[in-house]
């Protein structure tokens, strides 16, 4: 097994209007490829982040318990 992944897929504007336009700025080739890769690591920073525990709270407030039992404990 190689250490190199290869990718190759069409994006249609109607699918990820933001990603599109970002991508599109740039003309065909390495820039385009580099912006992609920043843009999948910034995300993945971001979900890795995102998925650390929130810091406990003091006291839960009334706005919190009440959310808690309408829609039960988070993810």
């Amino acid at each position: 097994m190689s250490d190199t992944i290869r990718l190759n897929f069409v994006l249609d504007r109607a699918d990820d209007p933001r990603l599109y336009d970002e991508l599109a700025r740039f003309s065909k080739g390495s820039k385009r490829v580099n912006r992609l890769r920043i843009l999948a690591h910034d995300g993945l920073q971001h979900v890795l982040i995102d998925t650390s525990p929130p810091p406990a709270a003091a006291a839960p407030n009334d706005l919190q318990a009440a959310s808690l039992e309408l829609f039960g404990p988070s993810l």
